[in-house]
C-alpha cells in the first residue's frame, strides 16, 4: 500500500489539510467553546503507527559490554593515516544506521549491573537485581516473559539465540530461562531444551553434566527434538529444514566459549558464520527474531584486553553486515537493532603518558589475547620456572614489547620499554611464577589493582602496550556508562533518543503487536 510509504510529515500535512477541509463546512464554533488540544509527539507517533508495517524479520544484536569507547577504538583502530598526518576513523557496519539513541543500563539494585539483570531488562522490559534471570526482585518467585518467548508463542516466529561465550551464560539465558540465580547453570540448560526455540549456537554448557544424576544438557535437548551439532563440518552441513538446531561450537577456548576473534584459526568459524547458518536455518514466510551475542568484548574488557576487545567488535560489525545483506532483499520487512547490555572496563581513549595523542595501530603489534597468552606460554613458564628474559622472547614475538637490552631494539617496528616498565614486568612476572592469578580476597590493594583477579604478568603486558598505545581502563569490573543502540529498518524509528533499557523490549512488543 502507498500508505505505507508515505512519510510522517506528508502524513501530518495531508492530516492537517483534511482537519481544515473539515472545518470549513462544519457547523459554527461558539466563540466560549475550549480550542482542541494540540496534538503531541506521541499523539503523532500513534497516528503515525496505523500505517506502519510490523517488522518480521527482527535481529537484536548485543555487544556484551561495548560501550562508545569499545565502537571507537574499534572504528580508530581501522582507520587510516595519510602521509600528511591526517587523520580518519572507520565506519562499522552498524555505525551508519540512520537511527541512534542512548539507553541507561541500571538495574534494581545497582548502577553497575551485571550481564543477567541488564539482559533481563532489555528481553522482557522489567527490572531485577543483578544476577537474576526474569525473576521480579528480591522475592525472585515471579517469572517474565520475554520477547523472545512472545514472538514464538502468539506470532509464531521462529526464534535464534546466538553467543560467542557459554550457550546458558547471563546474556543468552535471558532470553528463554528464568532462574533465581544465574548460576543454576544446568537447570537453564533445561529450559533452553523446553524452550521449543528453532536455533541455537555458541559455545559449550557451563555444567552441562549437572550433578551426575541425570542426563546432561545434550542429551536432554535430544529428547526435546533437537538435532545437537558439535562438529563445525556438522554445522555447515545443516540444510533449511533441518528442525530444532542446537550447535555446539568445536573449537572452545576459555571457559568452554569460542575463540576470540583475534585467536580464531583460518576457516574457523566465527559469530559471522552461525548469524548466516541461523539466517538460513530461521528463513520463512512468518518470520524469525534472533538474538546474537558477541559475548567476548565483555571478557576482553574485563581483562583489559583494548586488542581482543577491538577484534571481537570488529568480528561483529562483520555479523551485523550479514543481516544488513538479508535486510537488503526484506527491507519493508526487516529491523536490524545493535545495542549493549552495559559497559565493561571503563576503557577511555586516551592515557597520561600519551596526552593529546593516540598510537592505536601499536595494538597491530598484539597477535593473540591474553587467554591463548596464559595458555600457551605462561603456563609452561609457572611449570618450568622460565627466566624472565627469556620469557620476554616471547612477549616480543607476540606483542612487540621489547627490552632495552635486546639486540633488536635498535630496529624499525618495535615497541621499546622504558626501564619503568621493564620493572613493572619483571616484579609481575616474579609473582606469576610464585602466586599467580589470585582472588580479590586474598591480595594486596595494590596487586589487585595492578592485575585484578588475572596473571599478573598478562595483565602487565596488556596494559604496557595499551598505554603505550593510548588507551586505559578504570575496573576489572562493569560501569554505569550508557550504552548507545542503532536500528535500521521497518520501525527503526522508535528507537531513537534517550530512554532506558527496558524500553527497547516495549518498543519490540509495540512494534510487533504482542501482548
Amino acid at each position: 500500500m502507498k500508505e505505507h510509504k508515505m512519510s510522517r510529515r506528508n502524513f501530518l500535512k495531508v492530516g492537517a489539510v483534511a482537519s481544515a477541509a473539515g472545518l470549513m463546512t462544519a457547523a459554527p464554533v461558539a466563540a466560549n467553546a475550549a480550542a482542541p488540544a494540540a496534538s503531541t509527539a506521541a499523539d503523532e507517533e500513534n497516528c503515525f503507527g496505523l500505517f506502519q508495517k510490523k517488522p518480521k524479520y527482527i535481529f537484536l544484536f548485543i555487544g556484551d559490554g561495548m560501550g562508545t569507547a569499545q565502537i571507537q577504538s574499534a572504528r580508530f583502530y581501522q582507520g587510516t593515516v595519510t602521509n600528511n598526518g591526517a587523520i580518519t576513523e572507520a565506519e562499522l557496519s552498524f555505525t551508519q544506521f540512520p537511527e541512534v539513541g542512548s539507553v541507561t543500563t541500571y538495574d534494581s539494585t545497582s548502577f553497575c549491573p551485571d550481564s543477567a539483570s541488564t539482559a533481563t531488562s532489555i528481553a522482557s522490559g522489567k527490572k531485577t537485581e543483578s544476577g537474576v534471570i526474569n525473576m521480579c526482585p528480591w522475592t525472585r518467585d515471579v517469572p517474565y516473559e520475554t520477547i523472545a518467548e512472545k514472538l514464538h508463542k502468539q506470532k509464531g516466529y521462529k526464534v535464534g539465540i546466538v553467543s560467542t561465550v557459554n550457550i546458558d551464560h547471563a546474556t543468552p539465558a535471558a532470553f528463554y530461562a528464568h532462574q533465581k540465580t544465574r548460576k543454576n547453570y544446568y537447570q537453564i540448560g533445561v529450559e533452553l531444551a523446553n524452550s521449543g526455540f528453532e536455533y541455537f549456537a555458541g559455545g559449550e554448557f557451563q555444567k552441562v553434566n549437572g550433578d551426575g544424576t541425570g542426563p546432561n544438557n545434550h542429551e536432554v535437548a535430544a529428547q526435546a527434538g533437537y538435532n545437537v551439532v558439535t562438529t563445525q563440518a556438522g554445522a555447515a552441513a545443516l540444510k533449511a529444514g533441518a528442525g530444532k538446531t542446537l550447535i555446539i561450537a568445536e573449537n572452545l577456548a576459555d571457559g568452554k566459549s569460542m575463540n576470540y576473534a583475534m585467536d580464531a584459526a583460518p576457516g574457523e568459524w566465527q559469530l559471522t558464520n552461525y548469524v548466516r547458518k541461523g539466517i538460513e536455518l530461521l528463513d520463512n514466510s512468518n518470520g524469525f527474531f534472533m538474538m546474537v551475542e558477541s559475548g567476548k568484548i565483555d571478557w576482553a574488557c574485563h581483562a583489559n584486553d583494548a586488542a581482543a576487545s577491538i577484534h571481537d567488535v570488529i568480528e561483529m560489525h562483520n555479523a551485523v553486515q550479514a543481516a544488513v545483506e538479508f535486510y537488503a532483499q526484506h527491507p519493508d520487512d526487516t529491523l536490524i537493532l545493535v545495542t549493549a547490555d552495559h559497559e565493561t572496563g571503563g576503557l577511555g581513549i586516551g592515557y597520561k603518558t600519551t596526552n593529546y595523542d593516540t598510537f592505536l595501530t601499536n595494538l597491530a603489534h598484539q597477535k593473540m589475547s591474553y587467554a591463548k597468552f596464559d595458555s600457551t606460554y605462561v603456563n609452561n613458564y609457572v611449570k618450568n620456572q622460565t627466566p624472565f628474559e627469556t620469557a620476554m622472547q616471547d612477549v616480543k614475538a607476540n606483542f612487540g614489547l621489547t627490552l632495552p637490552t635486546d639486540p633488536d631494539a635498535a630496529s624499525a617496528g618495535k615497541l621499546l620499554l622504558t626501564d619503568y616498565e621493564v620493572e613493572n614486568l619483571r616484579t609481575a612476572y616474579e609473582r606469576t611464577l610464585k602466586v599467580g592469578s589470585s582472588s580479590q580476597s586474598k591480595m594486596s590493594q595494590q596487586d589487585y589493582e595492578l592485575y585484578g583477579t588475572y596473571i599478573p604478568f598478562s595483565m602487565a603486558i596488556c596494559h604496557t602496550i595499551n598505554h603505550k598505545s593510548g588507551v586505559d581502563h578504570t575496573t576489572y569490573a562493569h560501569t554505569g556508562a550508557m550504552v548507545n543502540l542503532y536500528a535500521r529498518g521497518q520501525g527503526a524509528g522508535k528507537f531513537r533518543g534517550v530512554y532506558d533499557n527496558t524500553e527497547i523490549f516495549h518498543k519490540l512488543a509495540e512494534l510487533t503487536d504482542v501482548q
